[in-house]
């Protein structure tokens, strides 16, 4: 079993900053991939970075490309979403999630584990 806790969500003004953060802990491998996702009132979760644990490529989703950098410290048991340059379309809840495997992927379903989701709100 993996449980994923997420920190660092709020409410921010259109063109600042958050950095969310994602603890790991129990069964973490370093064949394990996370990803950060968002969900929006009324809408599925949509995928927004995702990284191996081990480290390697990042993937982001179109729109938020250049802003958003998603990060991981193994030494922490935590991945990070730096966001930049928000936008009140960036409001949403943000889960982070993993998935046994190290490839990565932009399909929620793929991921078995995911935290209980922080905040986001931009301010326009």
């Amino acid at each position: 079993q993996v449980q994923l806790v997420e920190s660092g969500g709020g409410l921010v003004q259109a063109g600042g900053s958050l950095r969310l953060s994602c603890a790991a802990s129990g069964q973490v491998s370093s064949t394990y991939a996370v990803g950060w996702f968002r969900q929006a009132p009324g809408k599925e979760h949509d995928f927004v970075a995702t990284i191996p644990w081990s480290g390697g490529t990042t993937y982001y989703a179109d729109s938020v490309k250049g802003r958003f950098t998603i990060s991981r410290d193994n030494a922490k048991n935590t991945v990070y979403l730096q966001m930049n340059s928000l936008k009140p379309e960036d409001t949403a809840v943000y889960y982070c999630a993993a998935k046994s495997g190290s490839w990565t992927s932009p399909t929620p379903r793929a991921y078995g584990y995911w935290g209980q989701g922080t905040q986001v709100t931009v301010s326009s």
